[in-house]
């Protein structure tokens, strides 16, 4: 991992970067150059004017679109959504033991835009969705290489979901064009569900009658709590991934900061889990020993975060802050990383903490 600036970035190519710190009451909606940004293989060059999406699999009319025939052809909507990766801070997980194989990203992986396109449940119906259909799979046009073998990036949701009006096939982002790291022409936008389901340069949808065999969808974003011996990074046993978990995230002060002895302001962002609404956030001067309310000071619409400030007086000395939320299911976040622990370290909702010291 290396740092340049405020930018993040957890890998030679530059393909997987965040923004230090997340965000802030004033900076709600991410910037397009200060989204975080994750992929598996090289962007693909990719010629609007030559480009389709092909639509297929159990549909009554199989079909395919262009960029124009798809934005002229259904009604534009905007849904503002926040974008989460499934393995933000799967850096706390490596106090227990390293994860081989798996990038050590922190709390940088999120990002929050206003996303502009056409319903996903509207070209379904375009298409006709025969009744034996159960799920939706989305291809990439980009080319990952697994186990000898070059394929699309890809994976499913359920048909249920992908009626929803919040799934887009998005073309704009903060009222501009994709840019290409982000999945220019088109890429699904999944508000509530693992980045990973936000697959982009969508070249294919197919309706199935079940879960998308695709490698990332069968063997990599699940999971899978105990190690198989056999193949110790091997997750295919485990439960595939869908909604976003609860989580409460602390961006200010950064850990290791110094802070003036007295009265502390300490920010951070909140989102139940599948982007349910939050009933409480709750802040501890001491490592979870005493909790304090704190205040939501920017309420996120239906698939976003919220930002959150809580004030606690600290003495001189060194401190262990911890966030917690609750959302409308009555969840709240489990104590450690223990309780969350798993082979590829994916969806770390243990309170979040970090120390700092007041002179």
């Amino acid at each position: 991992m290396s740092k340049s600036g405020r930018r993040i970035v957890h890998d030679t190519e530059g393909l997987n970067t965040g923004d230090w710190p997340v965000a802030t009451a004033d900076d709600f909606i991410t910037p397009v150059d200060k989204f975080f940004t994750r992929s598996h293989a090289p962007v693909p060059a990719i010629d609007p004017a030559e480009w389709r999406l092909a639509v297929g699999g159990l549909v009554d009319r199989p079909a395919s679109f262009s960029l124009e025939e798809l934005t002229r052809g259904f009604p534009e909507r905007t849904v503002p959504a926040t974008l989460v990766c499934a393995g933000l801070r799967r850096d706390e997980y490596l106090a227990t033991g390293p994860l081989p194989g798996e990038l050590p990203w922190g709390p940088e992986p999120v990002s929050n835009g206003e996303w502009t396109g056409v319903a996903l449940a509207d070209l379904l119906r375009a298409v006709g969705v025969s009744g034996s259909a159960r799920h939706v799979g989305f291809v990439g046009l980009d080319a990952v290489e697994r186990h000898g073998q070059r394929f699309g990036f890809g994976g499913s949701i359920d048909l249920e979901k992908a009626m929803g009006s919040e799934v887009l096939l998005a073309t704009r982002i903060n009222g501009v064009t994709l840019p290409s790291v982000h999945g220019f022409p088109l890429r699904a936008v999944v508000p509530g569900w693992i980045g990973a389901k936000s697959v982009k340069w969508l070249g294919h949808i197919d309706l199935l009658a079940k879960p998308s065999d695709n490698y990332f969808q069968s063997k990599a974003y699940r999971v899978q709590r105990e190690v198989d011996a056999r193949d110790p990074r091997d997750v295919s046993a485990g439960v595939a991934m869908s909604a976003v978990p609860l989580n409460a995230v602390i961006l200010d002060p950064a850990p290791g900061q110094a802070v003036e002895v007295g009265s502390v302001r300490v920010r951070g962002w909140a989102m139940g889990s599948a982007c349910r609404p939050l009933t409480k956030v709750e802040l501890s001067p001491d490592g979870g020993q005493r909790w304090v309310p704190a205040r939501i000071t920017r309420e996120g619409g239906p698939w976003t975060w919220s930002v959150w400030e809580a004030t606690v007086d600290l003495g001189p000395g060194t401190h262990t802050l911890a966030a917690r939320a609750t959302d409308n299911s009555g969840a709240t976040q489990p104590a450690t990383v223990d309780e969350t622990w798993n082979v590829k370290g994916y969806g770390n909702n243990a309170w979040h903490r970090l120390t700092i010291t007041a002179r």
